[in-house]
């Protein structure tokens, strides 16, 4: 590293709010410095980065200083390998950490994971003591965080996945071979979370949110090719029920019928985006097509019903029902509205011609296509992705991440071409 490179990053890593650790370097390089990243973590100082060289490291990554940077240097062939038997990949519990241009597979949970859900023996987003019930004191959400052209296939339960964490990013990232989704986001309130130009496919769900709400946006994603494009979930197994007012804009949700993918827990399939107990959500502007159950699917969650969801300006078609509730009667759906959508067919009938705004108007008792399920492949035997692009930037120090997320503007993601990045995609 030049003597300007290593003066640049010293000098852009540090903040009042982070402040490097004394004698500890601002830039640790592996194997140069450090032959695993986990020992390269320990070395660097608070505020500092983990440069990566291409090669693959068989390792569990755990990222607890905050304002780290994790970066490889060739997001292809820099590669963390669970070989089917590590449960994560990287996992960062402190705030502002970033995470960048590298390759996480083969992990039994999770390949990437954001929480501030942990103890002594590690994370504990899937299962164990304060799943159910969080205690916010006992465990503070992560603040501010990046996932950043990531790439994450053939892990066991979630690709990409953020967990009681906030004010944070996932962006240009791709995630495939999940036997739950590709990208999560999960219990958390005022969340600010962006989910955007991701690539999911070959999942069992390509995105999922559960009790994520207030304020995540995702938009300008591909979610084709797997068993269900998406899910808005209300979840008593997780904190912040019910899960409410996300902006969905501008997103691919197509062709998602891909039994060469991990079978989804429940059988579900054939599904573009699932609404289970969602509230109050905004879906503008999705190409919405190809998705042999339903385009749009609205179920209740227990006793959550789908509530106040407005559908405008989508592009709804040769879905085998463009729209679909089959709530039951104990929590029937109620205010649901689509507004200037293409859709045409729907069970029941009524449900696309109920205008905006639609208060006081309750759904529910549809049917749904019947249709043959494939029994799915396991996770491991998902097809490895093809190459994808790089961080356009491997050198210079980043900012530190702000406190909140600018703004998205709807019109910033219009309704997307049917190749919307296929370039980085397998199934097309």
């Amino acid at each position: 590293m030049t003597l300007a490179l290593a003066t640049l990053l010293l000098a852009g890593c540090s903040s009042p709010a982070e402040p490097p650790v004394a004698d500890a370097p601002s830039v640790v390089q592996v194997p140069a410095d450090a032959p695993t990243i986990s020992e390269a973590v320990d070395l660097v100082a608070e505020g500092g980065m983990v440069l990566v060289s291409p090669g693959t490291y068989e390792e569990e990554v755990t990222i607890d200083k905050a304002g780290v940077t994790l970066r490889g240097l060739d997001r292809n062939e820099t590669v963390i390998d669970g070989g089917g038997t590590r449960a994560f990949g990287v996992f960062a519990s402190a705030d502002g950490v970033r995470i960048e241009n590298l390759t996480v597979h083969s992990t039994l949970f999770y390949g990437v994971l954001v929480t501030g859900m942990h103890d002594e023996n590690g994370p504990l987003a899937h299962g164990g003591p304060g799943y159910t019930e969080l205690d916010p004191s006992e465990f503070p959400p992560v603040e501010r965080f990046s996932i950043d052209h990531v790439t994450a296939y053939n892990n066991g339960l979630y690709g990409i996945y953020a967990f009681n964490a906030r004010h944070g990013q996932i962006v240009d990232s791709y995630a495939s071979g999940s036997a739950d989704s590709g990208f999560y986001v999960g219990q958390c309130e005022e969340c600010d979370i962006l989910v955007a130009r991701n690539v999911a496919e070959r999942n069992a769900i390509g995105f999922e949110n559960a009790n994520a709400s207030d304020s995540v946006t995702i938009a300008g994603n591909r979610f084709a090719g797997n068993r269900v494009g998406m899910t808005l979930v209300s979840n008593y197994q997780e904190a912040f029920t019910p899960q409410r007012e996300n902006l969905v804009v501008g997103n691919l949700i197509a062709g998602n019928e891909n039994g060469e993918s991990p079978a989804h827990a429940l059988g579900a399939f054939g599904i573009g985006l699932a609404l289970n107990g969602g509230q109050r959500n905004t879906v503008l502007s999705n190409r919405i097509e190809g998705n042999p159950t339903a385009g749009v699917l609205l179920s209740n969650a227990e006793d959550i019903p789908s509530l106040a969801n407005e559908f405008r300006l989508n592009q709804l078609s040769a879905n085998g029902l463009d729209a679909a509730d089959i709530s039951a009667s104990r929590a029937p759906s109620e205010g649901n509205c689509f507004a200037d959508n293409t859709a045409s067919t729907s069970s029941p009938a009524e449900l696309v011609s109920t205008t905006c705004p639609a208060e006081g108007a309750t759904s529910g008792g549809g049917t749904l296509p019947e249709l043959t399920v494939p029994r799915g492949l396991s996770f491991l035997d998902i097809p490895p992705p093809p190459a994808q692009p790089q961080l356009a930037d491997l050198e210079s120090a980043p900012d530190r991440l702000p406190d909140a997320l600018p703004a998205v503007a709807a019109d910033e993601y219009p309704l997307p071409a049917v190749d919307l990045l296929a370039d980085r995609a397998a199934v097309t």
